[in-house]
Formats: C-alpha cells, sequence, structure tokens
C-alpha cells in the first residue's frame, strides 16, 4: 500500500511539473506574440507570429493531454485492493514492475524499479483483468504476474 501511494505522489508530481512547464510555455508565447504586435518589419513579422501560433497550438494540445492524465489520476482510489489487474495496481512480474495508471515511464520506491503505465498501452492492455499467476505474451517473451496489490 505504501508503495502504491509513493507511486501515485510521483505520478501526481509528473503531471503538475508538465503543467507548470506548459504554462510557461503558453505565457512566454504570448507575451512574445504582443512582442511582434508591436514591430512590424514585414514577412518576418508574419513567419514569427505564425510559428508563435503554431508553438500555442502545440501547447494547447499538451494541456489537453495533461488534462486527460488529471482525469485518470482522478478515478484511482490507491486504498482499493484486489487480485485483479485494474486502474491503480502495482502489478509485479517476472521481467518488470508496473503501475497500472498514466504512462510516466521508470519509477524508482525504495531501490525498485517501476513502470507507470497506462491501462491503454500495448502492456497495460494485456495485463488489465489479469490475476496473480496468470501469464501473458508481450514482445516474444511469457511474462508471469507474481503479485497483484
Amino acid at each position: 500500500m505504501i508503495i502504491k501511494h509513493q507511486l501515485f505522489k510521483q505520478c501526481e508530481a509528473f503531471v503538475d511539473k508538465r503543467l507548470q512547464t506548459v504554462e510557461e510555455v503558453i505565457s512566454s508565447n504570448q507575451k512574445a506574440l504582443q512582442s511582434e504586435t508591436k514591430s512590424s518589419a514585414g514577412d518576418k513579422h508574419e513567419t514569427g507570429r505564425a510559428m508563435l501560433q503554431l508553438e500555442m497550438e502545440k501547447a494547447g494540445q499538451q494541456l489537453s493531454g495533461i488534462s486527460q492524465m488529471k482525469q485518470v489520476l482522478a478515478k484511482i482510489d490507491i486504498s482499493k485492493t484486489s487480485k485483479i489487474a485494474h486502474l491503480g495496481s502495482v502489478i509485479q512480474t517476472n521481467f518488470a514492475n508496473y503501475f497500472l495508471s498514466i504512462s510516466v515511464g521508470k519509477l524508482k520506491v525504495s531501490d525498485n524499479d517501476y513502470f507507470a503505465i497506462s491501462v491503454s498501452s500495448p502492456i497495460g492492455k494485456l495485463l488489465l483483468g489479469k490475476h496473480e499467476n496468470d501469464e501473458v505474451l508481450f514482445n516474444g517473451k511469457t511474462i508471469k504476474i507474481l503479485k497483484i496489490d
């Protein structure tokens, strides 16, 4: 349970950091757009504005992704335990340890590595709904589920 709590906190911190970064990019681009408006150097001015608009659109898409991650995290009840893999499960296998949540990548808790993965990722889809001692075939490897918390 402590491991699950720490993994969840690390996922929240990951999302918060991404949100902060994207908000800084948007703020910076808004300031740059305002200063671009003040100058009028013809074609160069238009190119600069177009590039900033593209950056703003990209940042907007990233904000949407961050919002989706927050929604997934909000659905996780870390106090819930089950022997069936579900959103929020910590799954130990003979290959690696997984936290079914959002795609963050490798996290470390008590000198052990865990991979925070989305339930819509290829390995996440395979693990979802499985039980302890079940096996799944992933990338040509047989992965045995040892424990689910």
